[in-house]
């Protein structure tokens, strides 16, 4: 496989893949989060067969299909995975998510879902590791999640609505 990155100032990012089988895919990462993907004709490499464009969700979603965190292929079943049944999951809060002005503790997120934040990006690119209680959730902050399945889905709705 060979990969070459380049800085596009103003858009992004963009990955320019040649797979071991021959075959090129160029993805674009836009500042804005959007991700475009191009896979290109084998007879000509400069002329694109099909693009597919993905939200920042839609391609955390994809991304987790492709890594295998959904499902595993049988050839793969005896390799462990480090985390176990444990996914970590990143939740950007959106204006309309009720947790945006609340602490971590005030919505008691571990208790309520067993998962645990382990960092916080704030939309200004603030970082936040292994955050405390006392951390005050923002609009547009990436809110990075470790737990298991089940804990995912409950922490997604504590952020959705609050907790209440």
């Amino acid at each position: 496989m060979n990969l070459k990155e380049t800085i596009l100032p103003g858009i992004g990012k963009k990955f320019a893949i040649q797979t071991r089988s021959g075959e090129k895919l160029t993805i674009i990462i836009h500042d804005d989060g959007r991700r475009e993907l191009y896979h290109f004709d084998d007879d000509d490499p400069d002329t694109s067969i099909s693009k597919v464009s993905l939200d920042d969700d839609e391609a955390r979603y994809v991304s987790s299909i492709i890594g295998g965190v959904t499902y595993q292929p049988t050839a793969l079943e005896n390799i462990e995975v480090a985390l176990g049944d444990l996914i970590i999951e990143w939740y950007k809060l959106e204006p309309h998510y009720k947790a945006i002005g609340k602490t971590i503790g005030e919505l008691r997120i571990r208790q309520r879902s067993g998962a645990t934040i382990i960092a916080v990006i704030e939309k200004n690119h603030t970082k936040h590791v292994n955050p405390g209680a006392d951390l005050l959730l923002t609009a547009e902050a990436m809110v990075v999640v470790l737990g298991e399945r089940l804990h995912q889905q409950q922490i997604k709705q504590i952020l959705l609505s609050g907790g209440s």
